[in-house]
Formats: structure tokens, sequence, C-alpha cells
């Protein structure tokens, strides 16, 4: 798996033109101005990333600590 947490923290900072050190684990991203536009193009490059990884359980979440718990069980699962 190519995705790192740096990776996605980086990708989601850039998404909402804000400095990655802004995204902390439990922010909520929606609150800092994603939307679900963005959210669609990030797991689509994610997916990729994470070598094909199902991560529409990402949708179900808001924080980054929960993303990344999405990414991280699709990993221990491989």
């Amino acid at each position: 798996m190519s995705l790192t947490q740096d990776k996605m923290r980086a990708d989601i900072a850039e998404a909402l033109e804000i400095a990655p050190e802004e995204i902390t684990a439990e922010a909520n991203l929606f609150d800092l101005g994603l939307d679900s536009m963005r959210l669609m193009s990030l797991v689509m490059t994610w997916q990729e990333d994470a070598e094909d990884a199902d991560l529409s359980e990402i949708w179900e979440h808001q924080t980054f600590a929960a993303w990344w718990g999405v990414v991280a069980a699709q990993h221990a699962g491989a």
C-alpha cells in the first residue's frame, strides 16, 4: 500500500487549501470546508494509491482519524 497517513493528510490539505497541520486527528473535515465533490476526487485517487482498496466506508465518517482507520483496516485485511 503506497497511501500513507502523511500523504492522505497532505492531499486533504491541498484540496482545502490549508496547511496540513490544520488537519488534526479529530477535526471534522466537512467543518474545514470539504465537500462531496472534493471527497469523491480524493477517494478515487486514494483507491489507486491503496491498490484498489474499497474505501467507500470513508463516506460514513467525518474525521481524519476515522478515515485513516478505514485505510488501515483495508491494509490489514490485504
